[in-house]
């Protein structure tokens, strides 16, 4: 009795187990759904006034199709990439025709780089600016599955297709929920394409930027490209202060405030020896300003000594101006105790040159976007920032002895001239 049962229970378990193994895999519900791949569509403007020189002495759809080409070297294998044009096909003046003048070029998916470069080289300057159109057919390519999408507009001039407004355009895509984001770099705009483009850009979260030199196109698309590829990082609020002491506490992350003209902000950052700290500032020009301005970021201790600092300058050509700084701290031995040494805090300071005409208000301040990231430190010590020089030190240790050489055989050449004369 006892081995029936036995043998009664052992093929109940047989049988379930190979239930089991013949179930479709789709019936493991709690398994977790694949990630679908970031896509991403580049949107240019191949309309008639593309034909304009004055782009690094060559005309804008020149400029266009060289930064596409160094983009398209550069996409991240896992970015599903297409590309979609306005006004490159109709040449002539009827407006109805002119304004669906919008197709793919090349399909969202996997990126074929020869393909893709060969279909941009056979675009020339044509026809109408339909950015709202453009920016409809774009959110269809892209359609509405749960990947980061993300379309960067290209272009030189207001859209010539209204009542059919690109701004409310980006606001309905924006209310979709589909989770799209429009960002929109103009090439040599002027005060009205630049209004609707940064219209577009804020309605889906996206930025605008404008564009008046070829290398600032391909490495602004570059960076929107490999933003689409880099997970979402929602910026977090914070209020720096007018002294290092009173600043707020940062961890990595990414920040957010605002700056008046020519202000002082003061942050903080706690880093461990064998950590390097990597600090990089954005400042956005939201309004007029004047010309000559620039954006410091410097990294302090305590007492007020400078680590180190980046900086740089701006001439009025470009809405956003950058800097940053890497700080690493070299590794400490344990206290005779045991204990491992404290954090070192670290003050950063950001500084800006900006003036504004006397018609523009200086307040509220303008946008920071501040990062803030601390790594392991580099294991070499030649990456150390505090030898300044990193490997130059093996080219100064040369030039200097070089230099000892050489006036070693100075002198004992002009020891012996003195020699000769005496003896003549």
């Amino acid at each position: 009795m006892i081995t029936r049962k036995r043998l009664a229970t052992g093929a109940g378990a047989l049988l379930v187990a190979l239930s089991a193994a013949l179930l479709p895999t789709s019936a493991v519900a709690d398994e977790p759904a694949a990630k679908e791949s970031p896509k991403v569509e580049l949107v240019l403007d191949v309309s008639g006034s593309m034909r304009a020189k004055d782009i690094d002495g060559t005309s804008r759809m020149t400029a266009a199709k060289q930064a596409f080409n160094e983009v398209l070297d550069a996409v991240p294998e896992e970015v599903r990439l297409g590309i979609r044009t306005l006004g490159a096909d109709y040449p002539g003046q009827d407006r109805k025709q002119g304004c669906k003048d919008t197709r793919q070029l090349y399909p969202v998916g996997p990126l074929d780089r020869t393909e893709a470069k060969t279909a941009v080289a056979t675009l020339a300057p044509t026809g109408w600016t339909p950015i709202g159109p453009a920016l409809l057919g774009a959110a269809d390519d892209l359609g509405e599955d749960g990947a980061t999408k993300r379309i960067v507009l290209i272009t030189d001039g207001e859209d010539t297709c209204a009542p059919l407004d690109p701004c409310q355009v980006a606001r309905e895509i924006a209310a979709k929920g589909i989770h799209l984001v429009i960002d929109t770099l103009g090439l040599v705009p002027d005060a009205k394409t630049r209004q609707q483009l940064t219209c577009i850009a804020e309605a889906t979260g996206g930025t605008y930027t404008s564009i008046h030199r070829t290398d600032e196109l391909s490495r602004r698309v570059r960076q929107l490209v490999d933003r689409a590829a880099d997970p979402v990082v929602t910026p977090v609020a914070t209020n720096g202060a007018a002294r290092c002491t009173d600043a707020p506490q940062l961890k990595p992350g990414l920040y957010t405030d605002r700056e008046t003209f020519g202000e002082h902000r003061w942050y903080r950052v706690d880093l461990l020896p064998g950590q390097e700290l990597r600090a990089s500032v954005s400042i956005s020009a939201d309004r007029a300003v004047n010309e000559d301005y620039g954006v410091l970021l410097r990294a302090v201790t305590l007492h007020g000594r400078e680590i180190v600092r980046g900086s740089e300058a701006g001439d009025g050509r470009t809405d956003v101006i950058s800097t940053g700084l890497r700080y690493p701290k070299a590794e400490a031995d344990d206290d005779s105790d045991g204990t491992k040494p404290a954090a070192e805090t670290v003050c950063l300071q950001v500084s800006n040159s900006f003036s504004a005409p006397p018609s523009v208000k200086t307040t509220p301040g303008m946008p920071i976007e501040l990062t803030v990231d601390v790594v392991d430190g580099p294991s070499s010590a030649s990456d150390i920032a505090s030898f300044g020089l990193g490997r130059g030190w093996w080219l100064l240790g040369a030039l200097v002895l070089v230099g000892f050489l050489a006036g070693l055989l100075w002198g004992w050449l002009s020891r012996w001239r003195v020699a000769v004369w005496r003896t003549h």
